[in-house]
């Protein structure tokens, strides 16, 4: 089968799998008594994973999928961060005891829309409240346009570790398109400043399927972004859903590439990272091959959470900000989306939380299928079903299922073994979605899965 074929073939809607099951599937089931009992039940000496979501931008890209709001005065932004200290306190006074943490990651929005003396002041609290463990990691998204070097200084100066810049495109066509415009020079300038100040582990992010991109206009991208040497990118395909993101009804439609010239994006953007020397990892990252990213990815131990592929192994994901998504043992919590509820709710001494989703103990075995899938792009269902005390005989309908993509060349069986081709990678989510019971293919609230 051709590209061209299976570009037809599987122009399907699909969840990206950062978790299972998967947000849209969360309920108000699960609220603030909820997730107070479960944070009280988690062992103490768990290391934990720590989000905070900063809810504000400058101004509005047009290609954004997050939770983020427009702020022309900094009195929201202050007001704002005055809630999350607040939350902050309120959940850690919930845990069993004072627990550690591997990984602390800034989300948005945009964090750097916080001043260099707010960053500090977050980071000194969340640090105040969490004892940071050995080895751990701290990054933080940043919007090129909003940084400043003395945002960077203070960012090295409370032991950030990791940056990840927000680029999409260098073509100022494409830019204009998705109003977000900075110059090349702009980003370089940033980069300058984090290596200056001792942060080398640097992330990008990228996108195929905006706007006036081609083909070729995204490997010019690509190759000045791998000029400034960044240790990982992530490359991902725009989801065009104006009917969730009203912003998104400011993109002119035709001026988006066709299913087949999206297609031609990934692939052909994909090789010229492995060209370059980058081993690609899972669906869309790709790291430099002595990064963690890629070695985890060498011994297996790769793992995918709300911010995509990471060696972060905690199992208690905890997250803080107006519609952050949290993740514990016991299931998943998400906070109030609307930033002012938010801010009321945790001054009222409650934790933010308005749906969630218990995990049962059938979940916990398709989601560690799920994620070996989409790290590994193959499982053996013996090996991990047995693990939760199940059988690979309970996914012979799962298998039965997966006749269509072995004929086109996806994905190959071997008995119990699944692994997925080269040709098959960019649809591991067609592959996954066989083993997702909450799925309703097509759904308009996921995103197409090339």
């Amino acid at each position: 089968m051709t590209i061209q074929d299976l570009a037809a073939k599987y122009d399907l809607r699909l969840p990206r799998y950062t978790s299972y099951p998967t947000a849209p599937h969360f309920s108000a089931t699960v609220g603030s008594e909820t997730y107070a009992r479960w944070l009280g039940e988690l062992d103490p000496a768990t290391p934990l994973s720590l989000y905070t979501h900063v809810a504000y931008c400058d101004e509005m890209c047009f290609f954004c999928g997050c939770h983020t709001k427009v702020a022309k005065r900094y009195d929201p932004v202050a007001d704002y961060l005055d809630a999350l200290l607040t939350e902050i306190d309120l959940i850690a006074g919930l845990l069993p005891a004072r627990m550690g943490f591997k990984f602390m990651h800034f989300g948005g929005g945009s964090p750097t829309i916080l001043t260099a003396e707010d960053f500090s002041r977050l980071i000194r609290h969340l640090r105040d409240r969490f004892t940071m463990l050995d080895g751990a990691e701290i990054a933080v998204e940043m919007d090129p346009r909003t940084a400043t070097e003395d945002y960077v200084k203070a960012m090295a100066d409370v032991g950030v570790t990791r940056a990840s810049i927000g680029v999409q495109d260098f073509e100022e066509t494409v830019q204009k398109a998705v109003n977000r415009v900075q110059p090349f020079e702009l980003v370089e300038q940033v980069i300058a400043w984090l290596r200056k100040h001792g942060i080398e582990d640097i992330n990008m992010d990228l996108m195929y399927g905006l706007p006036h991109q081609t083909t070729e206009s995204i490997c010019r991208t690509i190759d000045r972004a791998l000029a400034l040497r960044p240790r990982r990118v992530s490359y991902f395909g725009y989801a065009h859903v104006p009917w969730m993101r009203s912003h998104m009804k400011m993109i002119p439609e035709d001026a988006l590439p066709s299913v087949t010239e999206r297609w031609s994006q990934y692939l052909k953007g994909s090789q010229r990272f492995s060209d370059n020397g980058y081993v690609t990892v899972g669906l869309d990252h790709f790291a430099a091959p002595d990064d963690e990213l890629a070695l985890a990815l060498g011994n297996q131990s790769l793992h995918r959470n709300f911010q995509g592929y990471t060696t972060d192994t905690a199992e208690a994901l905890i997250a803080f900000g107006a519609s952050g998504i949290g993740s514990l043992p016991q299931g998943y919590i998400g906070n109030q989306g609307e930033i002012g509820a938010y801010k009321r709710t945790v001054r009222a001494g409650t934790p933010p939380i308005t749906r969630g989703l218990a995990v049962s103990h059938e979940d916990k075995v398709r989601r560690a299928i799920i994620e070996r899938l989409m790290c590994d792009l193959g499982v053996d269902l013996e090996t991990v079903a047995a693990e939760y005390g199940a059988s690979a005989d309970d996914f012979e309908s799962e298998l039965s299922r997966m006749a269509d993509l072995e004929s086109d060349g996806i994905v190959i069986r071997d008995g119990a073994r699944l692994r997925v081709t080269d040709l098959g990678r960019p649809l591991v989510r067609a592959v996954c979605a066989k083993f997702d019971q909450y799925l309703n293919v097509g759904e308009k609230r996921h995103s197409q899965a090339v």
